[in-house]
């Protein structure tokens, strides 16, 4: 009897273990949608050169593209837009541009990653987001839709 109790206890806590391990990594990972949410609380300015351009696989089946971007301080993996609003919109980046970038600092999998607001190229700036952090491609996608 006392070992079953022990068990049902175990099991117990055990259960609310995981639950409050999974409700802080979907916190951490923007409610659980795959992708961190903006947070202008954590925004940061970096300054680097661009070592690879990446396209990476997305929610529904669309690619983003990602620029490691080597600074004083490392590498960081900076999220910049959907490939499809880029290519759209004619902003291209290539290893070896030197970029200023203002954007959300996050965590991915417990590797830190720039949410990019801005990019600047020479005298070029792309604006990504909002102040507040919403997309450009989303609003573009709001404005078709009215």
């Amino acid at each position: 009897m006392i070992n079953a109790h022990l068990i049902r206890r175990w099991a117990l806590f055990a259960g609310l273990a995981m639950i409050a391990g999974a409700s802080t990594a979907a916190a951490q990972r923007g409610g659980g949608m795959g992708t961190p949410r903006y947070d202008s609380a954590t925004e940061t300015t970096i300054t680097g050169t661009v070592t690879e351009v990446q396209s990476h696989q997305g929610r529904m089946n669309r690619t983003g593209v990602h620029l490691m971007v080597q600074t004083a301080t490392g590498t960081i993996d900076v999220h910049v837009a959907p490939t499809a609003w880029l290519a759209e919109h004619h902003h291209e980046f290539s290893t070896g541009d030197t970029v200023t970038v203002v954007g959300s600092l996050v965590t991915i999998d417990e590797t830190k990653a720039l949410l990019a607001r801005e990019i600047t190229r020479g005298a070029a700036t792309v604006t990504l987001r909002d102040k507040s952090g919403r997309p450009e491609w989303a609003r573009a996608r709001g404005r078709r839709q009215s």
